[in-house]
This record gives structure tokens, C-alpha cells and sequence, in this order.
């Protein structure tokens, strides 16, 4: 089966206030040593996938640059990780290959350099066309210039554009989210994601949220119900205007989804490079262990240094839970015929539906079981259920998740 590649690339022009990924700002005279670290990683795949006991074809369908922001790396860095992927993989025709930007990064002669290296989709980080919206969480452009990026990578070729936006950041109203939505309409963008805010202790607004606080707005942010509100008034802006649900927080035209998430949701293999990547190929071993996950430290200064990658044996029992958790996320959910001629009984999975089904969470139709709009919103109470208590205290679910997001 084809692999999908992730690089990441962990530098910011700014980190946003709300932001729980492993990026940051740093000087760019690390760059290079960044660079040299991940193109030495995929150099050395053959031995690094036999080290972790998998297996893997060369033949790649989907790359994904993603961070941070990798359009902050100079020209010719971000040339070396394609001159790289080309000498080391098989690029096969038609592939996607996605490169996630901020807006005001792309420059004239970037934009010519992405389509030169054969990037054919952008991910835009825009989470809001409110103005004060996008101020208040960091964000250092503003809605001219998102529009006038977007204008700039059609007229290159680049015409497959995915918008990212954030339902619950500081200032945002029923009234400045629908401005969001029309604005992410009249784009006429082919693929659109719409989070809901998270509020943790991995970002400064989630500490400052959950402490009480006033800092990073924190003060201004909707309630839990307004931002429910605003992720269904999503839902039903998008689909009306032909851009279809099919995932929890993604939204595509027909035939441009995005085909690299969906083997993390699918759980086809992936092979990622670079701070805090993760890594599912099939294990190389017979009988229970079904596939091997790994990843790279978190910490940028370990990274670099070599600090060897972390692993996770996938038995066939964590296989399962996988495939009912990663699928539910899709609209299509699970085909219970299919996992079961995969991977034999799967009794004990299907007994917890009926209590899901009670709870408006899920819907059954003959052999496919998918979340119901209810269940999207609270669709962590669901796979949190389908997870058994020894995976969930362990490191498994939580490198599924990081990779999948």
C-alpha cells in the first residue's frame, strides 16, 4: 500500500496564544541544522523502519509539510526536503502533497518556489476573518491579506486550498462567526476545517482559561454552548453552500478530500520526519502485534541531538479500538463487516452500541455504525468508552491521536 510522508517543521513567525502543537519561535540559524537532521532521517529510513520492526513501501501518494510554519524556512531548505523525498522515495503521479502556510508568509517568489517543488495544495491557517479575532490570539495577518494570498496561489496553479478556522477564540460573537463564514464561503475554497478551541493546560490560553484569568483574552472567550453553537451553525453553512461534512472537523467539496488525513483515520501507513512526528507502518512480525507506531521527541534540542525515536507495538486488541475510534471520526463511520472479516471477533466492541445509541450519540444501520451530529460534539465520551482502561493509561491512544490531529 502507498505511504504517506509528513515533515514537520516546528518554526513560527509568532505562537499563537492558542496553539498546543510542539512549534515555537526560533532563530533561524537553526534551520539548517533542522534540515540537515530530517533529510539524514529520511535517508536512513530503510534501517530506522527495520530498527521499529516494520515494513513499508517506498511508492509515497500524500506528502504533508505541516508545523509550525514551513514556509518560514528559506528557498532553498524547503527545495533540500523535496530534492530529499525524490531520492529516497518513489513519488507516485497524481500524489498530493500539501504544504500548511500562515497567511503573509508567501512571498512572490515562495509561492513559485512551492509550485517548483510540486506542492499542489496549501493548508491556510486563517481561523478568523475578523480582524480583532485574529489579533487577540497572535495571528499576524489580517483578512486582506488571506484574500489576496488566496488570489496569488490561484493565479500560480495552486488551486486546491484547505482554510482552517477556529470556532471560541476571544471576541467572537454569533455575529462575527457567520462573517467568518461567509467570507470562507464566498472563497470558494475546496476543503475547510472548523475546530472547536481547546482548552487545556498545552497553551497559554487553555492555562489562562482554565486558571480564570484575563490574559490572551482569555476573558473574551465564548462559553462551551456559543462554541457548539457556532462548530453546528458550521455544519449547516457549509453543507447548504456544497461543502460536505465527512469528517469531525473537516469539510471538502466532492472528490477533494484530503487524502493524507485520511490514512491517519483509516489507518493506512505514514512515515513522519522531524520534532514530534509520528509513524504507523505494518509490523514486519507475525501473529498478534498488527502494526508499529513511533515518534520523534517533542523537544527540538533532543531532536537534533539524536535522541533515539520512541516505539509502540500495536497488538490486534488496540488494532481494533483503533479502527472504531479513527472511523468514527469519519461521517462514512465503520463498516462492522469489514473489521470483522479483518480482524475475526469484535463481540465485545459491539455490545457498548446499543448504550451509544440510547444516548443519541450514534446510529446503527445494518453493518455501519457512525456518530450522529450529537455524538460529533461529544464524540471524545464515545471513544473514550471504546478504549479499555490499560490503552487509555498508556501512551498508545495518545500517539494516535497527536498523529491523527
Amino acid at each position: 500500500m502507498p505511504l504517506g510522508l509528513y515533515i514537520s517543521v516546528p518554526f513560527c513567525r509568532s505562537k499563537c496564544s492558542f496553539c498546543n502543537f510542539a512549534s515555537d519561535v526560533f532563530s533561524r540559524s537553526v534551520f539548517e541544522r533542522y534540515v540537515d537532521r530530517v533529510c539524514a532521517d529520511m535517508k536512513d529510513a530503510n534501517a530506522t523502519v527495520a530498527q521499529m520492526g516494520g515494513r513499508f513501501d517506498r511508492v509515497v501518494d500524500s506528502i504533508y509539510l505541516g508545523g509550525g510554519t514551513p514556509t518560514v524556512l528559506d528557498i532553498t531548505q524547503l527545495e533540500r526536503l523535496f530534492v530529499t523525498i525524490s531520492q529516497n522515495f518513489e513519488l507516485q503521479a497524481g500524489a498530493e502533497v500539501t504544504v500548511e502556510c500562515a497567511p503573509g508568509t508567501l512571498t512572490s517568489a515562495m509561492i513559485e518556489a512551492l509550485h517548483g517543488c510540486g506542492i499542489n495544495r496549501v493548508s491556510l491557517g486563517v481561523q478568523s476573518f475578523v480582524d480583532q479575532e485574529a489579533a487577540s490570539v497572535g495571528r499576524l495577518h489580517n483578512r486582506k491579506i488571506v484574500l489576496d494570498d488566496i488570489a496569488r496561489l490561484r493565479a500560480a496553479g495552486i488551486v486546491n486550498i484547505s482554510i482552517d478556522l477556529i470556532a471560541g477564540l476571544p471576541h467572537q460573537t454569533a455575529k462575527s462567526w457567520k462573517c467568518s463564514l461567509d467570507e470562507v464561503i464566498a472563497s470558494e475554497a475546496p476543503h475547510i476545517s472548523v475546530y472547536m478551541l481547546e482548552v487545556d493546560n498545552d497553551s497559554r490560553l487553555g492555562r489562562e482559561l482554565i486558571a480564570g484569568g484575563t490574559k490572551y483574552h482569555a476573558h473574551f472567550v465564548p462559553d462551551d454552548d456559543a462554541t457548539a453553537d457556532f462548530y453546528e451553525a458550521a455544519c449547516d453553512r457549509l453543507q447548504a453552500a456544497g461543502v460536505r461534512q465527512y469528517e469531525i472537523s473537516n469539510f471538502a467539496r466532492p472528490g477533494l478530500e484530503s487524502r493524507h488525513n485520511l490514512k491517519y483515520w483509516t489507518r493506512q501507513p505514514y512515515m513522519g520526519f522531524g520534532v514530534d512526528a509520528h509513524s504507523m507502518l505494518p509490523s514486519a512480525a507475525q501473529g498478534e502485534v498488527d502494526a508499529v507506531r513511533f515518534s520523534a521527541p517533542d523537544s527540538l534540542d533532543e531532536y537534533v541531538a539524536g535522541k533515539p525515536l520512541r516505539p509502540t507495538s500495536v497488538s490486534r486488541s488496540a488494532a481494533i479500538e483503533e479502527s472504531f475510534f479513527l472511523g468514527l471520526r469519519l461521517n462514512r463511520g465503520v463498516d462492522v463487516l469489514e473489521l470483522s472479516a479483518k480482524f475475526g471477533a469484535i463481540d465485545g466492541y459491539l455490545e457498548l452500541i446499543p448504550e451509544f445509541v440510547q444516548a443519541g450519540l450514534v446510529e446503527r444501520r445494518e453493518h455501519l455504525i457512525r456518530l450522529t451530529p450529537r455524538g460529533r460534539l461529544l464524540s471524545n465520551e464515545v471513544f473514550e468508552r471504546l478504549i479499555s482502561p490499560a490503552e487509555r493509561s498508556g501512551d498508545l491512544v495518545s500517539e494516535t491521536l497527536t498523529a491523527e490531529l
